[in-house]
């Protein structure tokens, strides 16, 4: 089980990415939050398996149509224990 903290940036607001991620995030039992930044990056939480998170954050950094990730800054941090993930505000 792995705990991270990353800071994605580049075409990361204003194109779904929230979205993109919540639904990357389910498809590989991830768990945690993401959300906007004020300074235009994206910041997100995520807990799983080392297995699962390495593919989610392959999944997040290959994007999709619309999403232009540039980079990933990684952090390990401690579990918070999520069920879910979430989209915060």
């Amino acid at each position: 089980m792995v705990a991270k903290h990353l800071i994605i940036s580049g075409r990361v607001q204003g194109v779904g990415f929230r979205y993109f991620s919540q639904e990357t995030a389910t498809r590989y039992h991830i768990k945690g939050w993401v959300r906007n930044l004020n300074d235009g990056t994206v910041e997100l939480h995520a807990e799983g398996d080392a297995r699962d998170y390495e593919t989610f954050k392959q999944a997040l950094q290959d994007g999709n149509r619309f999403v232009g990730v540039e980079q990933i800054d990684e952090t390990d941090v401690t579990s918070e224990g999520h069920r879910t993930f979430d989209i915060r505000y």
